[in-house]
């Protein structure tokens, strides 16, 4: 009798084992990052914050790779350097773009444009901040990260749904919303440090 039940008890302890996934596994994104930066940033904003975090390390190493490349390709940082379009230098995934530097001459930032404009309400995703208040710390750290020293104002303008992060062209710094929300997944307020 226990020979006829056996078979279906193992199939069954199988079947629940695989259903409950194994505990700890790493989060996979149901995107990439390139996907993730053409879409809405509120797309991303309900997003679980260790997906936000995966992507956001995606970025980082795709950084890494594509520094110093001329941008004829479409790279995630495509900045303007004596007449070229070259990928910017790439960062480390565990730097922290909210971290501002506040060393050196004080860096003009203006973001009154034409163009699209930028939310002052706060969001959660973004660690409390406004979109033009995260947007100000990305650029100021990557600016300063880049070497990029302008002796005039730096525009920085809202590219929702760009192919690219962040861009720096003729003065303009033109910053992916949904970057900031990536962003916003690694620092000491965003995540546990077990996550980090």
């Amino acid at each position: 009798m226990m020979r006829r039940w056996l078979p279906g008890l193992l199939l069954s302890l199988v079947t629940v084992l695989t259903a409950c996934g194994e505990a700890g596994a790493p989060v996979r994104a149901t995107m990439s990052a390139r996907q993730a930066l053409t879409n809405p940033p509120e797309f991303l904003e309900f997003e679980a914050p260790s997906t936000r975090l995966e992507l956001f390390r995606e970025v980082a190493r795709q950084s890494v790779i594509e520094a110093g490349q001329a941008a004829q390709a479409l790279v995630l940082f495509p900045v303007s350097h004596q007449g070229e379009l070259l990928a910017a230098p790439g960062f480390d995934p565990k730097m922290d773009l909210f971290q501002a530097p506040d060393a050196g001459a004080p860096l003009e930032l203006v973001f009154e444009s034409g163009g699209e404009r930028w939310p002052d309400d706060r969001r959660e995703g973004l660690q409390g901040l406004s979109e033009r208040e995260a947007a100000e710390l990305v650029a100021r750290t990557l600016l300063a990260h880049w070497g990029i020293a302008p002796n005039s104002a730096v525009q920085v303008d809202r590219a929702s749904g760009a192919p690219y992060a962040v861009a720096y062209v003729d003065g303009i710094l033109r910053i992916n919303p949904a970057f900031l929300y990536l962003a916003a997944a690694y620092g000491p307020s965003s995540l546990p440090a077990s996550l980090q």
